[in-house]
């Protein structure tokens, strides 16, 4: 019997489709992007890829190379831009002094030893450092967002006081180690979460999870 991870999977994927998620060109313009796309829109962190773009820096190492200034003015348009410039030049140093640039040497180290790399880059936290194993990396490692959380808490399949941890442990416990399906898993949330489970008044009519809400409606969740 499927458990009820996969069954949502399906329910999902039988609704939606495959979302072909994560938009970028390269794997280092993923990994750009998932920094830039903290507490913004992803048109305005196309915006400033498009910036950096043109000005010829989706490389690690010419990228590393910019100045601070420059690279603020570069990636303004999607936000928080100073302290984005920071966290990307944190980043771009683990990848130019441990890795020598190479995205491809970087990805081909052990991934639990890379994950507490990324996690010790000052202003990457967990989903940032999941978000570029898996989409970048093709690294199998589940992304939970808020919309991970608010959708299985909403239906009782986890406690309210999960955290990022424990909840992704229970994705890895249900689910067989695959990024594509994960990828694809975590778009799929999101667009549910975008188009239906909302923080507040959910759209629970017409969900494709509406069946399996508890008899008492949708938990609330923070």
């Amino acid at each position: 019997m499927a458990s009820i991870v996969q069954e949502v999977y399906q329910r999902l994927y039988d609704a939606f489709g495959p979302q072909h998620w994560w938009p970028g060109d390269t794997p280092f313009e993923i990994m750009v992007g998932a920094v830039l796309t903290q507490n913004t829109n992803w048109k305005n962190v196309e915006r400033a890829i498009a910036n950096l773009r043109q000005a010829d820096l989706l490389e690690p190492k010419a990228l590393y190379a910019t100045p601070l200034e420059e690279l603020e003015e570069l990636i303004r348009p999607a936000g928080y831009y100073r302290i984005k410039a920071r966290r990307l030049r944190n980043l771009l140093e683990l990848v130019v002094k441990r890795y020598g640039g190479s995205l491809e040497k970087m990805f081909a180290s052990d991934p639990a030893a890379l994950r507490e790399q990324l996690l010790a880059v000052k202003g990457i936290g967990p989903e940032t450092a999941d978000s570029i194993l898996l989409y970048a990396g093709g690294i199998p490692v589940f992304v939970i967002d808020a919309y991970t959380y608010r959708i299985f808490a909403r239906h009782g399949w986890v406690e309210p006081d999960a955290d990022y941890h424990r909840l992704q442990e229970y994705f890895h416990s249900q689910l067989a180690d695959d990024a594509a399906m994960f990828n694809e898993y975590h778009a799929l949330l999101v667009r549910l979460g975008k188009h239906y489970c909302h923080k507040r008044r959910p759209r629970c009519p017409g969900c494709p999870l509406e069946e399996l809400l508890p008899s008492g409606g949708p938990a609330e969740v923070g």
